[in-house]
């Protein structure tokens, strides 16, 4: 294609993988956060029920579902994949 002088198309994105992956990337984020969120809102649930370490657990891996769904997903992939995809 570059012999004559085309270009591929572009669409912002790069390509329409990269565009794909950042669409399942930030479908994988909301569902980690709600997951968290259910998960959390169980524990709590079992904490006042009264002590459970069960409880406890569901609390922990509620937050870390939340860190990895918001944080490592939601802002350093996704958004700040679309914020360099927007500045090219």
């Amino acid at each position: 294609m570059s012999r004559v002088g085309l270009k591929p198309p572009m669409n912002g994105f790069g390509s329409l993988g990269e565009l794909v992956g950042l669409l399942l990337t930030a479908a994988a984020a909301g569902l980690l956060t709600v997951v968290g969120a259910l998960t959390e809102n169980a524990g709590i649930a079992d904490l006042l029920a009264g002590p459970s370490v069960f409880g406890l657990w569901e609390v922990g891996m509620g937050a870390l579902l939340l860190y990895v769904g918001i944080y490592m997903l939601g802002y350093r992939r996704v958004w700040l994949g679309l914020r360099a995809a927007v500045a090219r």
